[in-house]
C-alpha cells in the first residue's frame, strides 16, 4: 500500500484511494446492479447513489437469502473513546435506512474493552462514554423493538463463550498478518477481534439456525471482518455480509473526521457558537481573493464544507450539483457556502440534542439480555 495512506482499525492517515484500498482488502465494488435490487422500486438512499457507499462481501447472497423469506440481521458499532462526532453517525444514518427499508433487527455493539486495551482509558471512562454513544444511535431513530445495544462488558457473559470459540481458531501468525501486532502488543489486543466478531454469530445462537448478517460500516473495519469471515464455517456459522463506506472527511480538508482535531471535527453535542466557529475555519476551494473568486470559479473536489454536504446534509443530487456548479462559475462565495452549512448543521443538532435527551428514557430497554448501565 502507498506510504501516502494508511488504513487500520485504529488509525486512519493520509490521501485515501479508495480503489486501491479496495483492491487490497479484496472487496467487491457495488455496481448497478446490486443499486437496482436495493432499491426495490423505492428510492435509493443518497450514500449509495453517490458511492460513499461504495463496496461489499457476498452482499448478492445475502439479499438473495432475504428474498427467500430468510430476513438478516443488522449489525455495526461504535469504539467509546470520546464524544461522538458527525463522522461516526454517517454509518448510522445508512443503518436506520436499511433498517426502515427492509424492517430488519439491528445490533449495535459498544466496544468498551477494544478502547481500554487500544488508548490510555480506564474502563469506567469507556463505559461512561459508551452510554453517551448510545444516546447519539437511539436520537437517530432506530426501530426500540427491533434495536439492542451490546456493551462487552456488560454483556460479557453471553459473549465470552463464542469469543473463546472463534479465538481457538485464530492464530497469532494471522493475527500479526492482518493487525500487524509484534511483541510489544498487549495480549488484550491479539484477542479483541474475537469480541468483534460475536454479535456477527449471536443472532443464529438466539435463534438456533443460521440468520445471515450484514454489517454496514467504514472500510476501515474490514481486516476484523476478514479474520470473523474466515472462521465462521469452521464453526457453523454463516458468513456475514458487509457493505463498506468511505470515511467522512474533516473541515480541514483530510480524508477522516478525527476526535483529535477538535477544531476541524463537529461533534453531536457542539453549541451552536461552536459550529459557526469551526465551519467558519473550513479548508474550501475558494480562492485568495473575491474578485478573483468570481472571475476563475472555485473548486468544490477539495472544499470540505462541499464535502459535508456531499456526505451528510443535502440528500437532494440536483441540488449538490446546482451549488457545485455555482461554485465553479463564481456565483457563490466560500463564505456563502459557510453560513449555509452552518445553518444546515445548527437545525440537525438542535433535533439531534432534543432527541438524544429523550433517548435517556428509552436506554436501558434497547440493552442486551436487560443490562443496567
Amino acid at each position: 500500500m502507498p506510504e501516502e495512506f494508511k488504513v487500520t482499525p485504529w488509525e486512519v492517515t493520509g490521501d485515501i484511494d479508495y480503489e486501491l484500498l479496495q483492491e487490497r482488502f479484496g472487496t467487491t465494488p457495488i455496481d448497478q446492479a446490486l443499486l437496482d435490487r436495493l432499491s426495490a422500486g423505492g428510492d435509493l438512499h443518497y450514500m449509495l447513489r453517490r458511492g460513499i457507499f461504495y463496496s461489499h462481501r457476498d452482499l448478492v447472497p445475502l439479499l438473495n437469502e432475504y428474498d427467500k423469506g430468510n430476513r438478516f440481521v443488522l449489525y455495526t458499532g461504535r469504539g467509546p473513546s470520546g464524544s461522538t462526532h458527525l463522522g461516526h453517525i454517517m454509518p448510522w444514518i445508512f443503518n436506520k435506512w436499511v433498517q426502515d427499508r427492509f424492517g430488519v433487527e439491528m445490533l449495535f455493539q459498544l466496544t468498551d474493552d477494544e478502547k481500554f486495551l487500544f488508548k490510555d482509558l480506564t474502563l469506567e471512562e469507556t463505559g461512561s462514554m459508551a452510554y453517551e454513544n448510545a444516546l447519539d444511535f437511539i436520537a437517530l431513530g432506530f426501530d426500540p423493538k427491533k434495536t439492542r445495544i451490546i456493551v462487552n462488558t456488560k454483556n460479557v457473559d453471553r459473549l465470552y463463550p463464542i469469543a473463546l470459540r472463534v479465538a481457538k481458531k485464530v492464530t497469532f501468525s494471522t493475527a500479526k498478518a492482518v493487525f500487524g501486532f509484534d511483541n510489544s502488543t498487549n495480549i488484550g489486543s491479539i484477542f479483541y477481534t474475537t469480541m468483534q466478531s460475536v454479535p456477527a454469530f449471536l443472532p443464529s445462537e438466539d435463534a438456533g439456525r443460521q440468520v445471515p448478517v450484514l454489517i454496514p460500516c467504514g472500510i476501515d473495519q474490514d481486516p476484523h471482518f476478514r479474520v470473523t469471515r474466515d472462521v465462521a464455517p469452521g464453526l457453523g456459522y454463516p458468513k456475514p455480509s458487509l457493505v463498506y463506506c468511505k470515511m467522512c472527511p474533516g473541515l480541514s480538508g483530510g480524508d477522516k473526521m478525527s476526535s483529535s482535531d477538535e477544531n476541524a471535527t463537529i461533534f453531536t453535542t457542539d453549541s451552536p457558537k461552536a459550529v459557526k466557529k469551526k465551519v467558519g475555519r473550513a479548508f474550501t476551494g475558494g480562492c485568495v481573493s473575491v474578485e478573483e473568486q468570481r472571475e476563475k470559479g472555485g473548486n468544490p473536489d477539495v472544499c470540505a464544507v462541499y464535502k459535508y454536504n456531499h456526505y451528510l446534509f443535502e440528500p437532494d443530487d440536483s441540488k449538490l450539483e446546482e451549488m457545485a456548479e455555482k461554485c465553479r462559475k463564481g456565483e457563490i462565495l466560500c463564505g456563502e457556502c459557510k453560513m449555509c452549512l452552518i445553518e444546515k448543521i445548527n437545525v440537525f443538532l438542535e433535533q439531534h440534542q432534543d432527541k438524544r435527551e429523550k433517548a435517556k428514557d428509552v436506554v436501558a430497554e434497547m440493552t442486551y439480555d436487560g443490562f443496567e448501565w
